[in-house]
C-alpha cells in the first residue's frame, strides 16, 4: 500500500513541474502523487509535493504569502516575459535607485493584471501556452493579485533583484511587465526562485505533518465515530461547534473534513489516514 506523504521539494530551473514530479515518483517508487502551485520551467524553488491520499489536502492548506526572489533584466524583450524567448536586448542607461524604489513602493496592495499568454491559464479548454506556441490569437481575462511586501535586494545594471511577498494566483512575470511599463522600458525576468508558500519551505524533502499546515479549525463529533466509518448522514447538532464553516475532525485512526452549512453538513473529505 502506497504511503501518504507530504514534503517540500526544491525544483531546479530548466525543467517543468510535471517532469520534476515524474522524477520524484520514480525516486520514491510511488504512483499517486501531485504538487501544488506550478512553477514555470525557467523558475526554481519551493514545490509542495504529496503522495497518496495527501494529494486531496492541497486545497485546505494555507499557501500564502508566497515569497519570491525575482531578477528583472532591464531592456530585454521576451514574448513569454522570461529568459526563454528573448527577442531583443536594448542598451539603456542605468536608472537612479531612488526612481526604481518609487515604483517598487507604488506597486503594492491589489494590482490588476493580464496573465502572460505563455501561462497555464485555460482558454476554451486549452492551455494558453499551447495556443501561444502555435501562434494562435486569443485574449486572457484581467486578474488580480496582492503584493504584500516588496524590497530591492540588489541593482547592478541592467539586472534588478527584488524580493516579493504575494498572494496565491500572482504572476511575477506580469509584475515585471507592469514594473517595466512604469519605468518606460521593455524588461523581462531573467531568474525566479520561490522561497516559500505560507509556512512551506524547502527542508531537503523532509516529511511533514499535514495537520500543521491545514487552514482549518478542529471540531468534535459528539456521537458514534462509526457514522464516519460508514459515511452516514451527519446532523449539525452532533458537533460541538455548530457555526457555519469547514472543520477537521480527529477520529483516531483517520481524519475527516466536513463543512457545516446553515441547514446541513457535508463531507469534503472522509477517512484520510494520517
Amino acid at each position: 500500500m502506497q504511503k501518504n506523504r507530504l514534503f517540500v521539494a526544491n525544483k531546479p530551473s530548466k525543467i517543468s513541474s510535471n517532469l520534476f514530479l515524474s522524477r520524484l515518483k520514480r525516486k520514491y517508487g510511488v504512483k499517486k502523487a501531485g504538487f501544488s502551485g506550478t512553477l514555470d520551467p525557467f523558475a526554481s524553488g519551493c514545490l509542495i509535493v504529496a503522495f497518496g491520499e495527501f494529494t486531496k489536502l492541497f486545497r485546505f492548506f494555507k499557501k500564502e504569502p508566497k515569497v519570491y526572489e525575482a531578477t528583472i533584466w532591464l531592456g530585454a524583450k521576451s514574448e513569454s516575459l522570461d529568459n526563454e524567448n528573448i527577442q531583443e536586448v536594448e542598451k539603456i542607461l542605468p536608472f537612479q535607485i531612488d526612481d526604481i524604489r518609487i515604483i517598487v513602493d507604488d506597486l503594492k496592495g491589489e494590482i490588476e493584471f493580464i496573465p502572460p499568454k505563455f501561462s497555464a491559464k485555460k482558454v476554451d479548454g486549452k492551455r494558453a501556452y499551447e495556443l501561444a506556441r502555435k501562434g494562435k490569437e486569443f485574449e486572457l481575462k484581467t486578474s488580480k493579485m496582492h503584493i504584500f511586501k516588496s524590497e530591492i535586494l540588489h541593482y547592478k545594471h541592467p539586472f534588478l533583484k527584488l524580493r516579493l511577498e504575494v498572494s496565491e494566483g500572482a504572476y511575477i512575470r506580469s509584475y515585471a511587465e507592469i514594473f517595466s511599463k512604469k519605468l518606460g522600458i521593455k524588461a523581462t525576468l531573467s531568474a525566479l526562485e520561490r522561497l516559500n508558500e505560507g509556512d512551506f519551505k524547502f527542508e531537503d524533502e523532509k516529511e511533514l505533518n499535514p495537520l500543521n499546515f491545514l487552514n482549518l479549525k478542529e471540531n468534535f463529533y459528539l456521537k458514534d465515530y462509526s457514522d464516519f466509518e460508514f459515511g452516514k448522514k451527519l446532523e449539525k447538532n452532533s458537533f460541538q461547534n455548530t457555526d457555519i464553516g469547514q472543520y477537521i475532525i480527529n477520529l483516531g485512526k483517520f481524519y475527516s473534513i466536513v463543512e457545516i452549512k446553515e441547514n446541513s453538513v457535508i463531507y469534503l473529505l472522509n477517512k484520510v489516514e494520517i
